[in-house]
Parts: structure tokens; C-alpha cells; sequence
């Protein structure tokens, strides 16, 4: 259980953080036997007091006058207008004194009740009300017996400051053997005039006595929870004194401290049965032997507490009920902890855990136990309810077509189905549909009854058709190999070369031919799809071979120049040039030459060519010789 200490806290940090001025008690204090507030009303102003020969005013006191008033507000502008009260109460009044010119007794009274050879704690709150600097209020308190003094101190100048600047001015004092009329005076030591305006609240007469230290449980404050039943140990510890100490227990019980029977030790136990939201209390008095029924002799110690902590509420709750394979999100409202526990040995520590990927095992009743911040327990119930799953299934799972076919799919197991993507479909919100991709797709089939869904795929690949390309018409001269660029594009292809003559190997997308003459080859494509052909000729040229030597002198052999293998080729550009780079026969068709230039003979020697041929962009030079 977690301790909450904040009322001993509070009053330690109350206590250490109090104004104080003189000598006041050391040890403890006892209930006061005067408390002089100036008590309380709803009118800005209270009525006079008889401590005083002082003139009431309800208004702003004027020099040697006073007033009882709940604030300052609306007062003398020389004051802070936002001083109120040292009590708590909102209706709480104070005195409020602007000292006479002459110094001299401002509050007298008589103080009654009081027990004979007694130590006592005079005190009175005091604050400067001056914004600014001024005269300064100095007051004497006189504590007589028979007009006799029997305690005398002041409090000094007091200086301005804020106006919650409420300071406590306090002394102790021993009454005689014999109590006889005890008299407290309040004299101001400094004159009136520009200050000396001051503010007067609680003056209080306490027994004062030898200091007490309380426990329950070890500590200020313990706990229990609402209707438990449980022990506490209460014990107390007081320092030297008194002669002849006693001791009294008592309980705080509809506003009054009650004597616990027969509890007049320092240690001691209190039962608390089926235990009431709120608070327990509990102090101890002390006092000499003959004043302990005296409640103007006696001190008594901080009280302590046992705290009643009200049980946590909370209730529990899932998101609904939910299909195979869905999630499920428990949650409880209220506590600081948390313990579930349900079906199939699931348990967690989060307030709002999530049940995952849940099947039939999970159904059933989940309960949490809560505690809030004292550690009390509460617990809650909910129930998890799984649907029936569904059994659903397709025709097919992977399917090969061929493009521009289609297939039939079919789904079952539900009342309601929904296919994406939807291209391609019939209809997608069937349970079959024809399908009839362009491209490779995987179809996704929802699957839903009245509460649940489930899904299943099928993907069908497209099976393009094939297509054969045989490369371009080309050329080689007769001894040469050329090798055949056929492509093929679709899927699932096999091919083959018709016919296979002059090819390496004719089931190969590029074999390599040979042929000695034109010839023409067929690619053959085929799949499960289509099939597809495509032809390629091969033009087969003979060899270029160009003599060099030639004799035109009319004797019928050998007299032109002639190159035999350049009329397969109808484009070509023959130039023949002398040494001095003079063309002197010039021709663009195959044709032979007889040596003339102009029809004259051309002397023997060397001449040079150059011959292109343009169907093949071939490139010749060399030399030719004319002999007579």
C-alpha cells in the first residue's frame, strides 16, 4: 500500500515555516486555553472589543483608533490594501490599530482558566501595514498576576514588508502556585503619527510541556482501504519535565477528542473494523498526574492518521466480438495497476492489452484486478466473444493463359465476395468471374458472412505471344560466314532454322551460315500460345579478284581489262589514273576496258585504280600493268 503523508507533511512544513519572534515553547503544546480571534461575520467590519481604550471606528482608523475589519482594502492609502486575516477563514476579522500620539496600553485583558504551576505559551500575530517607511510599531506584552509581573518582553521595531508578512511574537511563562488574576497587557513603545499602524490576530494561551513524538505504525500516517479491518500500533515518546507524568489516548471522533478507554500507556494498539472513507485520528495527552482531566493543563501531540482509501472503480470492456484472426482490445477505466487474467492462460499487466491474431481458444470471460494509488483492489469482468471462422476457398491458386484468352475463377465459403484489382473481371463482386488480364495479375478475393471476412489469392500469369523476327537481308561473298541475328519476344518460346543447310545449328537464335549461293532462311517460332515465322535471304556474291595485267594490241587475247565478278554488283565507281594522278578511264557500271583514253592507246606501263563497291561499301586499290 502506498503511505500518503500529506497531512503530517502539511504540518511539518507549516510548522518549520512559521515567523517567529521571542521565546516561545520548545517542547508541545496543549489545546489553547484562550484563543482570541476577533471572530468572523459576512460585514467588512466587525464589531468593537472591550480590550481596549482605543476609539472603534468602522472605517479607516485615524491615530489612536482601530477598527475590526475582515481587509485593509479601501483603508488608508498609506497601507497595503490586500492585508487580510492570520486565520483562514475567508470571514475571519483581525484588529487593526493606528497607535496614539502618546505611547501607552492599547489591549488589556484578563485571562481566566489558567492552572497553578503550569508552563504556558503566550502568542499574537502581528504584521507592519505600512507600504513605506515610517514609525515603526514596538510593542510590549505584559503577563501579570495580581498586577504583579510575572513575564515582560518586547517585540521590537518592526519593520514594513509584504503585506502577508504576519509574524508570530510569543513567550512562555510559569504560573505561581497560587493562580491568582492573570492580566495580559499590550503596550506601544513608540508614538503615532507617521506609521506605527499595525495588525492584530490570534492571541492564544497554550499549555506548554515537554516534547512529544508520535507514531502509528512506525510512521505519522498510515492507510487502510474502505471495509477493511486491521490493527495499528500507536506509541509515543516525551522528553523530561514533568515529574509525574500520565498519559491519555484519545480519538477524533464528530468534531471533539474522545478518551480511549484504558489507553494510558505510550504504547498501544486501535482496531479499526470494516474501516469508513475518510480519516482516523489519533493523539496522546500528557500532563502531570493531578492535571491530566485539566484541558487547560495538558499537552497533547500531533495527531496521526490512518487514511481511509476508497476502493478503486472500474469497468472493464473489449472492442466486440471479432472474427478468427482478428485483434482484440481489452480495456479498464480507473487504477494505477493492473493483472488480467483470461482464457488460455493469458494474463498482462497493461491496463488496455490487445489480444492478437484470436481463434476459438480465446473466447471466454477476461477479469482484472485494479488497485489505485493506496493499493486498494477492485475487479471487473468481460466478456471476449469469437465468430464462427470462415471456410472459404478459390478454383485455383496459380493459372497460366495465354494473352488475349481469359479463364473462369470461382470463390466459396461466404455470402458476399469482392475481387481487386478489378481489371480485367466480368464482375468483381461475384463469386466467379471471368478473367481476362492483359498482364501478369494477382487477384485478391474478399470473402465475407454477415460479420466476418477472410481472403484468398489467385494469380494468373499472361503468357504473351511469341513473335519471330529473322534479321534483315544481307549480303556475303561466295567463302565467306555470316552469322543470322534472329530475335524472338513472347513467352515460353522454341525455335528453329529452315532449312538447316550451310547452318552450324539450326536450333539456335544465331547459328552461323556459309551458303556458296542466295538462299533464303525461315525462323520458326512456336509456343503453347501461338506459333510465328519470319524469313531472311542471304545474297551469296563471287569473290573479287582483279588481275593486274592486261595487253591491248588487237591480237584477241587478253586485250581488255576486265574484272569478272563486279557485274553481280550494278553500283560501283572504277577510276584508273596515270603516275601523275591523271584519271584516264573513269566508269560507274561493270564494263571492260580496252587500255584507250579518247580512243588513242595509252603507253605501256603501270596505271593505279580504285574501285568501290557501293552495295557492299567495299573499298579496292592496286595496280595494273599495259603490256604491247
Amino acid at each position: 500500500m502506498h503511505c500518503l503523508k500529506s497531512f503530517y507533511l502539511l504540518f511539518i512544513l507549516i510548522f518549520s515555516c512559521l515567523k517567529m519572534n521571542a521565546q516561545v515553547c520548545n517542547g508541545t503544546l496543549g489545546d489553547p486555553v484562550i484563543n482570541i480571534d476577533f471572530g468572523d461575520g459576512s460585514n467588512n467590519f466587525g464589531p468593537p472589543v472591550a480590550e481596549t481604550n482605543y476609539i472603534y471606528q468602522a472605517s479607516s482608523p485615524s491615530d489612536g483608533e482601530y477598527t475590526v475589519v475582515k481587509t485593509s482594502a479601501g483603508l488608508n492609502g498609506g497601507w497595503h490594501q490586500n492585508i487580510v486575516g492570520h486565520t483562514t477563514t475567508n470571514n475571519g476579522y483581525f484588529m487593526l490599530v493606528n497607535a496614539s500620539n502618546v505611547k501607552g496600553i492599547f489591549y488589556q485583558k484578563n485571562i481566566s482558566g489558567l492552572c497553578p504551576n503550569t508552563t504556558y505559551e503566550f502568542a499574537a500575530w502581528i504584521v507592519n501595514i505600512l507600504k513605506n517607511p515610517g514609525i515603526k510599531p514596538n510593542i510590549k506584552f505584559t503577563i501579570e498576576n495580581n498586577a504583579t509581573v510575572i513575564k515582560e518582553f518586547t517585540t521590537g521595531n518592526i519593520n514594513e514588508g509584504l503585506p502577508t508578512d504576519w509574524i508570530k511574537y510569543g513567550t512562555v511563562f510559569t504560573t505561581p502556585n497560587i493562580v491568582g488574576t492573570i492580566t495580559l497587557k499590550m503596550t506601544n513603545e513608540n508614538p503615532g503619527g507617521i506609521g506605527n499602524d499595525l495588525a492584530l490576530d490570534d492571541i492564544t494561551f497554550s499549555p506548554c510541556g515537554p516534547t512529544i513524538g508520535t507514531e502509528i505504525n512506525k510512521s505519522g500516517v498510515a492507510e487502510i482501504c474502505v471495509g477493511q479491518s486491521a490493527n495499528f500500533n500507536l506509541s509515543a515518546s516525551v522528553s523530561a519535565g514533568y515529574n509525574d507524568p500520565v498519559y491519555q489516548w484519545q480519538e477524533f471522533k464528530n468534531g471533539n477528542w474522545i478518551d480511549l478507554p484504558g489507553m494510558t500507556s505510550l504504547q498501544t494498539s486501535v482496531s479499526i473494523t470494516n474501516a469508513l472513507l475518510g480519516q482516523y485520528r489519533y493523539r496522546i495527552l500528557v500532563a502531570e498526574r493531578n492535571n491530566i482531566a485539566s484541558i487547560n493543563c495538558r499537552i497533547a501531540g500531533t495527531p496521526v492518521l490512518v487514511i481511509t482509501n476508497n476502493l478503486p472503480i472500474g469497468t472493464a470492456s473489449n472492442s466486440g466480438a471479432a472474427c478468427v484472426g482478428a485483434n482484440v482490445q481489452l480495456a479498464v477505466n480507473g487504477g494505477v495497476s493492473f493483472n488480467w487474467t483470461g482464457p488460455n492462460g493469458f494474463s498482462s499487466t497493461l491496463q488496455n492489452p490487445t489480444l492478437n491474431n484470436v481463434n476459438a481458444n480465446s473466447q471466454g470471460t477476461y477479469t482484472v484486478t485494479f488497485q489505485n494509488s493506496a493499493g486498494c483492489s477492485g475487479t471487473a469482468q468481460t466478456v471476449v466473444q469469437i465468430l464462427p471462422e470462415i471456410i472459404a476457398s478459390t478454383n485455383i491458386t496459380a493459372a497460366e493463359i495465354c494473352e488475349n484468352s481469359s479463364i473462369a475463377l470461382s470463390a466459396n465459403g461466404g455470402t458476399s465476395y469482392s475481387w481487386q484489382p478489378t481489371t480485367g473481371l466480368s464482375d468483381p463482386n461475384i463469386a466467379n468471374p471471368t478473367a481476362s488480364p492483359t498482364t501478369t495479375t494477382t487477384y485478391t478475393v474478399t470473402i465475407a458472412n454477415a460479420t466476418c471476412t477472410t481472403t484468398k489469392t489467385v494469380t494468373l500469369t499472361v503468357l504473351k505471344n511469341v513473335t519471330a523476327n529473322a534479321g534483315n537481308d544481307n549480303t556475303i561473298v561466295n567463302g565467306q560466314t555470316i552469322t543470322l541475328k534472329g530475335t524472338v519476344s513472347g513467352d515460353k518460346a522454341t525455335y528453329f532454322w529452315t532449312p538447316s543447310s550451310y547452318l552450324d545449328n539450326p536450333n539456335q537464335l544465331n547459328p552461323k551460315a556459309n551458303p556458296p549461293t542466295n538462299i533464303t532462311y525461315t525462323l520458326n517460332v512456336q509456343s503453347g500460345c501461338n506459333t510465328s515465322t519470319d524469313d531472311v535471304l542471304i545474297s551469296v556474291y563471287p569473290k573479287i579478284e582483279i588481275p593486274n595485267t592486261f595487253s591491248p594490241n588487237g591480237d584477241g587475247i587478253n586485250d581488255n581489262w576486265n574484272i569478272p565478278a563486279i557485274y553481280s554488283f550494278p553500283k560501283i565507281k572504277l577510276k584508273v589514273m596515270n603516275r601523275q594522278g591523271q584519271i584516264v578511264y573513269e566508269t560507274i557500271t561493270p564494263k571492260p576496258w580496252d587500255g584507250k583514253l579518247k580512243g588513242k592507246d595509252l603507253p605501256v606501263g603501270i596505271y593505279y585504280y580504285q574501285l568501290y563497291i557501293e552495295e557492299r561499301e567495299e573499298f579496292y586499290t592496286g595496280w595494273v600493268m599495259i603490256t604491247r
